[in-house]
């Protein structure tokens, strides 16, 4: 059977992809936050995962503010990347998985979930920017299978909806026949706001850190507009975070975990998470 070997939170801003295009991680400010990675890259060569299923948010490649679903996943076979406006990008491919895509969706629609299927779909900078802070040198080794979540226009998914698309995930995977092993990546945040520049939230990050790892249900119990009054408009990308825990289910021990701010404009952050040894 599949099993979900760890899940991964990590910011995404821009800054942080430009800085690995340039190979400058070592002369910026943030350092800290890429050293972070170093117990990250001897866990996936020791785990191996075949397969990263990416929660992250779109920034208008694939769905534009008149067609906005809740959740979407990809179903390809291949995911290319394109412009998001910051000028053409070197062109990308990443494998899909779509045997496991399908059986996703199958699961999530008899959990009373009813995501919008993608059987094209362009991949942005907030999964592209993860998959390259996991696997230095766009040499990316594992499949990929992307999931958006709406964190940009009302109607949004709240916290526990969130939560309870990771459980149905984590149970989707854990009914997979094939014997493979599932990293769970969520991409966003923390606290920022692109309208107020440097509207960062340090003890509500630290905060969510703590929470995602002793307890995430009482991350659930927050509104959306609780949100956006302690963490920004943007800070609602918290929901990848939220949705990833809820797929890596009980109990866990952190591999790695940093927190630095600013980024750009953000209180970037990652942690890594493995489900506990059983004693």
């Amino acid at each position: 059977m599949a099993r979900i070997t760890g899940g991964l939170g990590t910011s995404h801003v821009p800054m942080i992809g430009r800085t690995i295009a340039a190979g400058t991680q070592a002369e910026v400010s943030f350092a800290p936050f890429f050293d972070g990675y170093v117990p990250v890259h001897r866990w996936l060569g020791e785990r191996k995962p075949d397969v990263a299923i990416v929660f992250y948010n779109d920034h208008g490649l694939n769905f534009a503010l008149d067609n906005m679903p809740t959740f979407a996943i990809g179903a390809a076979g291949e995911y290319r990347n394109a412009d998001e406006g910051w000028g053409e990008p070197e062109p990308r491919s990443f494998r899909g998985a779509p045997e496991l895509s399908w059986h996703l969706i199958q699961s999530l629609v008899a959990d009373e979930f009813d995501p919008s299927v993608c059987r094209e779909m362009l991949f942005d900078h907030a999964g592209i920017t993860a998959l390259d802070l996991l696997y230095p040198g766009h040499d990316v080794p594992v499949a990929v299978i992307p999931i958006v979540i709406n964190a940009v226009q009302p109607p949004l998914p709240t916290p526990l909806r969130c939560y309870k698309l990771g459980q149905a995930i984590g149970r989707a995977v854990a009914s997979f026949g094939q014997d493979i092993g599932v990293l769970i990546v969520g991409s966003g945040g923390l606290s920022h706001e692109l309208g107020e520049f440097g509207k960062i939230n340090q003890p509500f990050d630290r905060m969510t850190m703590d929470k995602i790892v002793a307890d995430p249900e009482a991350l659930t119990r927050y509104t959306n507009d609780e949100i956006v009054d302690l963490a920004g408009a943007q800070g609602l990308e918290l929901m990848t975070w939220i949705a990833m825990r809820g797929a890596v289910a009980g109990a866990v021990d952190v591999v790695s975990s940093v927190y630095h701010a600013p980024i750009s404009h953000t209180g970037g952050a990652m942690m890594l998470i493995e489900p506990k040894a059983e004693a």
